[in-house]
């Protein structure tokens, strides 16, 4: 015959899982914590079911703390849709609990989720313990301001963080997306398009990583990077990233909506508002984590920190970083782009590098493009795409011309470098050849015309027979979008003829500056960046 536990035995039981519940949550032993937790949760509902009413208050109480304080340890685990289940939970049993509401306010934050988050803060101001912590409440209150504010209307300003030459602590950022929209590219699949006509160095888009990994990698012997090293940062990149998918819906949802680089045109075309923070949950479908699938999307959609369009801010640029940013690994590569990307911390930020139509699709460079057409279809390949810009098919029409390829064997022959220039620069006037398709060339032979700037022997022989520095500088620009070895060509000469350029000249260098940084600085921060940029060259 089966002996029945005592009321008394049962209270004991309950206290011990609830000490020891609590004394992991103290040492911060988080997994164990919650395991603690879900034993004295089951065990206080069971008990609920078969109290008499006057134990029933109490039993709500401890049990409405139990799912608070594990809300707590998932959020400490980043398992935030479990952590916020838990939450609701407690706020069915009392909708005024602070610690409660104090919690979800902090796990909305860090979800971005800034109006939701306020409106859990201000709750909090009804408690008598909010007095103890208003100043902690306030912080957050002001945060969730200012962040709301920033992700309405992308009016961020780094200049601070900028002239203090980046100070430990990151700056705030916020989830923003401007005025993009994904649709069908005529490159094949999905892009990200302008919705309106955007002036150089305008901000496209903030957004936070799902996951990201970084390292210092060892030179290996030789060359290159340490392979190994690589290979260890890549496997704890696919942890973390399978992690963030099976601990979240929405997560596993937008991972799967990239392309996996297999039937690119019949993928569904994603409404812009998924990719909004406040997306209802309804959206995000309730799948599996399939873990092939998602190495074959982190393949082809993973980000490097320190790529050919990109620049890294503050403490992570000494480190090789690796990262998934899913609104922006819908921008496709051209050989003409027109966008760029600062990394701070966690956070990617998109802004035009050039003055974009309304219409137009937005594009990286994934590779070098001030380079010649046959090394970027080299690159493409190694990526493995055929480029079919407007650039790509128009110096293919050329590539054809004896000329031309007689310019091309004279780089590799190391014909003086004025003569090159000279050469090409009279076969783009027999040709015809007009507006960005003269910019198109002068960027396949960039290395040629920045030699030629910088050698005053050949500045001497052929300056008068070649257009200025900063004809070629804005017409290259105008193509390929600013890039610091633009920039530091025009400065180099800005100096050299009128030490350190009239007003002019300056603007046109703050210009290709806003396409390098954008426009989340003031023209201060913008002058040391440049700076940076100029003393980079020197070193």
């Amino acid at each position: 015959m089966r002996e029945e536990n005592h009321p008394e035995m049962e209270e004991e039981r309950l206290q011990q899982l609830r000490s020891r519940a609590a004394e992991l949550l103290l040492r911060e032993e988080w997994k164990e914590s919650v395991e603690a937790y879900s034993q004295f949760i089951s065990l206080c509902q069971t008990q609920m079911r078969n109290s008499d009413p006057g134990c029933l208050s109490k039993l709500q109480r401890s049990l409405c703390l139990a799912f608070s304080n594990r809300a707590e340890a998932r959020s400490r685990l980043r398992d935030f849709a479990e952590a916020l289940r838990d939450c609701e939970e407690a706020l069915k049993i009392e909708s005024t609990h602070f610690k409660t509401l104090l919690c979800k306010g902090k796990i909305l934050l860090n979800l971005s989720r800034y109006n939701l988050a306020l409106d859990c803060f201000k709750a909090t101001l009804l408690d008598p313990q909010a007095s103890v912590n208003a100043e902690s409440i306030n912080g957050y209150l002001e945060k969730c301001k200012k962040l709301g504010f920033f992700s309405r209307t992308g009016a961020f300003d780094l200049s601070d963080w900028v002239v203090n030459r980046f100070p430990g602590k990151l700056p705030e950022l916020a989830e923003y997306i401007g005025a993009v929209e994904v649709k069908r590219s005529e490159m094949g699949g999905r892009g990200l398009f302008a919705a309106k006509s955007i002036d150089c160095g305008t901000l496209l888009l903030v957004t936070k990583a799902i996951a990201t990994e970084r390292g210092i990698l060892p030179a290996s012997v030789g060359e290159g990077l340490s392979e190994k090293a690589q290979l260890v940062m890549w496997r704890n990149f696919i942890d973390k990233v399978v992690d963030s998918a099976t601990k979240c819906n929405r997560t596993r949802h937008l991972i799967c909506s990239l392309s996996t680089g297999e039937d690119e045109d019949g993928l569904e075309v994603p409404d812009i508002g998924l990719f909004r923070p406040e997306a209802e949950e309804a959206w995000f479908s309730n799948e599996r984590v399939d873990v092939e699938r998602i190495l074959k999307i982190l393949d082809v959609n993973s980000l490097v920190e320190d790529a050919v369009s990109g620049k890294v801010l503050g403490k992570n640029s000494d480190y090789h970083g690796v990262g998934l940013w899913v609104l922006a690994s819908f921008i496709n590569h051209s050989c003409s782009p027109n966008a760029r990307r600062l990394h701070i911390g966690d956070y990617v930020i998109v802004h035009a590098s050039r003055d974009i139509k309304a219409g137009e699709e937005i594009t990286f460079a994934y590779f070098d493009v001030l380079s010649c057409l046959r090394d970027r279809r080299e690159k493409a390949k190694t990526w493995g795409f055929s480029c079919g810009c407007k650039r790509c098919k128009f110096e293919e029409s050329l590539s054809c011309k004896q000329e031309m390829r007689e310019i091309g064997m004279s780089v590799e022959g190391g014909l003086e470098v004025g003569a090159i220039v000279y050469r090409l620069e009279e076969a783009m006037k027999r040709w015809a050849v007009r507006g960005k398709e003269k910019g198109f060339l002068r960027a396949s032979f960039w290395a040629v015309y920045s030699q030629a700037f910088q050698c005053e022997k050949s500045m001497l022989r052929w300056g008068r027979r070649v257009p200025v520095a900063e004809v070629v500088v804005d017409s290259v620009a105008e193509v390929v979008g600013s890039d610091e070895r633009i920039l530091r060509i025009l400065m180099a000469r800005l100096k050299r003829r009128m030490g350190g350029g009239g007003m002019v000249e300056m603007e046109r260098a703050m210009k290709l500056g806003r396409g390098i940084y954008g426009k989340l600085v003031k023209k201060q921060a913008l002058r040391s960046l440049i700076d940076i940029c100029i003393q980079e060259q020197k070193v």
